[in-house]
């Protein structure tokens, strides 16, 4: 029987959010650390998402890690080319060495007599940490919606987040299920290639052109130097973050600036008017994910792709494809199922225990909330990077990442200075926190843009997003109160 494995800490998943748990943490002389990464293989999102034409929709220079430069080829990476950036951080701090692979946790538990987490994994054995850094990110479980009939289509089916890449769709009849981030950037990598492609749009997303470029070799030298880099980076912040005034505090200004380039854009690229009513959305630009494409429309428009609205959805699944809400048959080779992740109230995948067996589960089973995102009441020594309303819609994700890291090594400095073994958020700090954070949400287009999406938990509640501008929330993360937490 294997021993039990014990360490410091234990990060679970080998994300940017896990790589820069483990940076910082080496950085303030804690090496003792174990990443646990239910793969065969680290990386986190853009080693998993492979699908054809996935790119990163947030400007690369800004996309990144802050002390790890790198001579980015154009302004908005592809998955490659992110996957290489992501592989050469892991080698370059070692973590491949401090990483378990195969390791899917089935469950934690703190132990409060002893004063540290049990992991139960299922193939790797078991381990001990008195902190538990959870980092397996809320784009990491797929949803696949039980339609009737789904399990019985005798053709090829996947997730984007699967994409099975010995499978050759070239000339084939193709169905994407859903119209977000992910299907608008397969869509116009398959189109042209495959004999029929189907979308089944439950609603339309407002789209933006995509700024793109190829960068020089002499801005590609000149962003591998820091100075230049750091400089570059603030330049693309501070213009992504005026957002957040057409976000929150003017939907005149989001309108205007956003709502009428995105209605020129439809006006443009989609001449046929049936067509372009199908892809006309009915809420406020911003309340979904705003897409970022200059090829979406043309791919759209092609005369053997076809756009199944609400009104034409699909009705069951069967051997050879889909029944749709109108009546036809649309028999297809291959279904790509399109449709996002459980980002919300399934944030994190395994049972978590905490202090009285009182499950995280049960503490969330109204909507999921966290103390500046990351600590929860009753859970000590346990921080969730990217958790309940860090997500960011108009920035970079890794910026709110670096900005968590900043209060969970607060944290653990802070204990060891106190001699004590467990710190955890009070209770009443976390509710006023909580309480702040939905009562600036009623101000956003999230909240009241008209309509229903990903960010929005069971309970109506916008739990994915942070309801201002990033810097506010890096300013919160930065100021450790003491008299927040308590100590034992």
């Amino acid at each position: 029987m294997q021993s039990q494995q014990r360490y410091r800490v234990v990060i679970i998943g080998s994300g940017f959010g896990g790589q820069c748990a483990a940076m910082r943490l080496q950085e303030q002389g804690i090496s003792d650390i174990r990443i646990l990464e239910r793969r065969d293989y680290m990386g986190g999102t853009w080693c998993q998402n492979s699908y054809p034409g996935a790119a990163v929709d947030v400007q690369s220079p800004l996309y990144s890690i802050s002390s790890e430069p790198y001579p980015w080829s154009q302004m908005f990476a592809e998955q490659e080319e992110l996957q290489r950036y992501t592989n050469e951080v892991i080698d370059k701090h070692g973590l491949r060495t401090k990483t378990t692979l195969n390791a899917n946790v089935k469950q934690v538990h703190w132990d409060n007599s002893a004063k540290q987490w049990l992991i139960e994994t299922d193939a790797a054995g078991s381990f001990a940490a008195q902190i538990l850094i959870n980092a397996s990110g809320p784009l990491s479980t797929p949803v696949i919606p039980n339609f009737p009939g789904r399990d019985t289509f005798k053709g090829k089916s996947f997730h984007t987040n699967g994409w099975d890449h010995s499978y050759d769709y070239t000339g084939k009849k193709v169905a994407i299920i859903g119209s977000g981030a992910s299907a608008a950037q397969v869509i116009p990598a398959i189109a042209g290639k495959v004999a029929e492609l189907h979308v089944f749009q439950r609603s339309p997303h407002w789209v933006l052109p995509r700024p793109d470029r190829k960068f020089s070799f002499l801005q590609r030298k000149l962003l591998g130097v820091k100075p230049f880099y750091k400089a570059m980076r603030w330049w693309i912040y501070w213009s992504l973050e005026t957002r957040v005034i057409g976000f929150k505090y003017s939907k005149t200004l989001l309108n205007l600036f956003a709502g009428r380039h995105a209605l020129k854009l439809l006006k443009k690229q989609v001449p046929d008017p049936v067509l372009r009513n199908k892809l006309t959305p009915d809420f406020t630009i911003g309340c979904k994910r705003v897409i970022l494409s200059s090829t979406l429309y043309p791919a759209l428009s092609q005369h053997n792709v076809t756009v199944h609205d609400k009104h034409d959805g699909i009705s069951a699944i069967n051997e050879t494809g889909i029944a749709t809400a109108k009546g036809q048959q649309v028999d297809v080779d291959l279904i790509v199922w399109s449709t996002g992740y459980d980002a919300t109230d399934g944030l994190i995948s395994y049972p978590v225990i905490g202090k009285d067996n009182k499950s995280l589960a049960s503490v969330w089973n109204e909507y999921p909330r966290a103390y500046l995102g990351t600590t929860i009441p009753g859970f000590p020594n346990f921080f969730v990077v990217t958790g309940p309303n860090t997500g960011i819609g108009h920035t970079s994700a890794i910026f709110v990442i670096e900005s968590q890291m900043k209060y969970i090594t607060d944290s653990i400095r802070r204990l060891e200075k106190s001699g004590k073994q467990a710190i955890e958020v009070r209770s009443d700090a976390e509710a006023a926190y909580t309480n702040m954070v939905h009562s600036e949400m009623e101000k956003t287009v999230w909240k009241s843009g008209g309509c229903t999406s990903w960010y929005q938990s069971k309970s109506g509640h916008v739990v994915a997003m942070f309801p201002g501008f990033s810097f506010t929330f890096r300013r919160l993360a930065s100021r450790f109160k003491s008299k927040h937490h308590l100590f034992s």
